[in-house]
């Protein structure tokens, strides 16, 4: 297997909801909720939408739906300033996010925190001023 991740899709209850949510983080897509699944051009991996329960019995017909709660996993958003800590928490919360940890300095010494979205899926804004960018926006890991 080539070490790549394409998309990630995450199960949501209303599609309309996150789709507007998504869309008003500044997220592209060319589909709509009509199409029963979206999809958002990122720099890097493909970001997903789906129902939940379609997802779960697409995984297998006796699969269940997990209470929400902390699963073991976050996505991450790496801003090239400061600020933008800070605003994308702001306009995140705006479009129903609950802010799960203010913007902080943190242990690595950089500057970040954390939101939910409607799905309590849990996004870390973060910054590092030793961080470099690719050209297409995606982190530059060594």
């Amino acid at each position: 297997m080539e070490p790549r991740i394409s998309i990630i899709t995450l199960g949501v209850e209303d599609l309309q909801r996150s789709f507007e949510f998504y869309t008003g983080l500044g997220f592209p897509s060319s589909r709509s909720p009509d199409d029963g699944i979206i999809f958002f051009k990122t720099g890097g991996v493909c970001l997903a939408l789906y129902p939940i329960k379609s997802l779960a019995e697409d995984v297998s017909p006796d699969m269940a739906v997990k209470a929400s709660g902390f699963c073991g996993m976050t996505l991450a958003h790496n801003t090239r300033t400061k600020q933008e800590v800070d605003d994308i928490l702001n306009r995140a919360v705006s479009l129903g996010a609950k802010l799960e940890k203010p913007a902080q300095d943190v242990f690595w010494g950089g500057y970040s925190g954390y939101f939910s979205d409607p799905d309590g899926y849990l996004w870390e804004i973060a910054f590092g001023d030793c961080w470099e960018f690719n050209q297409d926006g995606s982190l530059v890991i060594d």
